[in-house]
């Protein structure tokens, strides 16, 4: 589940920032930058809005970006997970009775610096797909579509965004989810000391809809149950290349009922527990 909040820059505005344009002999002399970028990240642990989608376990990401001069993009992003087939259980023959081992979030969107230089606005739908087999019937499907809108915003060192998403179905098979919504601020700091940015990011996760109970038994609503805030703390470094590495501290406050975690892993663990990230990406 991708954050998105890239920067969909043409090359002749990237020129134009970059103070090239004002050279037109050196600026004719460097390759035409490419419209398609791609990605590649290891993790060892796949942390979404703050709940592991991995069971604590490393994962594998990736995924490739278009974007126009114009300001439209198009997109798709991967990773290997876990949760769907952790909360499945076993079949007579030993093996899990859901199988779904990866994450595809294919997404489109237009990005436009509307405000000013550093300020760019950004909308777009995002779908997440889960090629899943042996899902029971009645069961609420785990893909999800949602609508997002982004203001990203840049003051000297500081850069990073706010960020609101409205699902349009329901989330990631809660049931009678539709119109769930995450807002949510990433904050990030440039030191200008050996490529290290600072990190930091605060959300808040709304689960809509009520948990189906059977007549005269009471009920504690989606938003009771599943809604949390989650946030991130880190510190990123530029190796240059495209290669950069991340350390983070995640948490949510996701809490307890009934003697059991809204967000429980099958060996009773708290989803939403706080934990220590380590990642290395490479993007060409």
């Amino acid at each position: 589940m991708k954050t998105l909040h890239k920067t969909a820059i043409s090359a002749v505005a990237a020129g134009l920032l970059s103070g090239l344009a004002y050279t037109p002999a050196f600026a004719a002399d460097e390759p035409e930058a490419s419209p398609i970028t791609a990605n590649v990240t290891v993790v060892n642990d796949y942390r979404y809005r703050g709940l592991t989608q991995s069971n604590f376990k490393p994962a594998i990401q990736g995924g490739f970006d278009y974007a126009h001069e114009s300001g439209f993009y198009i997109g798709n992003w991967n990773s290997s997970i876990s949760w769907i087939s952790d909360s499945s259980t076993y079949t007579s023959g030993g093996t899990k009775s859901v199988s779904a081992p990866i994450e595809m979030d294919f997404y489109a969107g237009f990005k436009k610096e509307f405000i000013g230089e550093g300020f760019a606005s950004d909308f777009g739908v995002l779908q997440y797909y889960y090629p899943t087999s042996g899902l029971a019937n009645g069961t609420t499907n785990p893909n999800s579509t949602e609508l997002y809108a982004a203001q990203n915003f840049t003051f000297g060192p500081v850069t990073g965004f706010v960020k609101f998403s409205y699902a349009v179905t329901t989330l990631f098979g809660t049931t009678n989810s539709t119109g769930s919504y995450y807002p949510d601020l990433t904050v990030n700091y440039d030191t200008g000391v050996w490529g290290l940015s600072l990190n930091g990011h605060v959300g808040y996760q709304y689960i809509a809809g009520n948990t189906n109970a059977a007549p005269g038994v009471s009920s504690l609503s989606n938003s009771t149950l599943y809604s949390y805030t989650d946030w991130k703390a880190g510190v990123t470094k530029d190796f240059g290349g495209g290669l950069s590495g991340s350390l983070a501290y995640v948490g949510t406050n996701a809490q307890t009922y009934g003697g059991s975690y809204q967000y429980g892993t099958p060996q009773g663990k708290n989803q939403g527990r706080a934990g220590g990230l380590i990642s290395l990406t490479k993007t060409f």
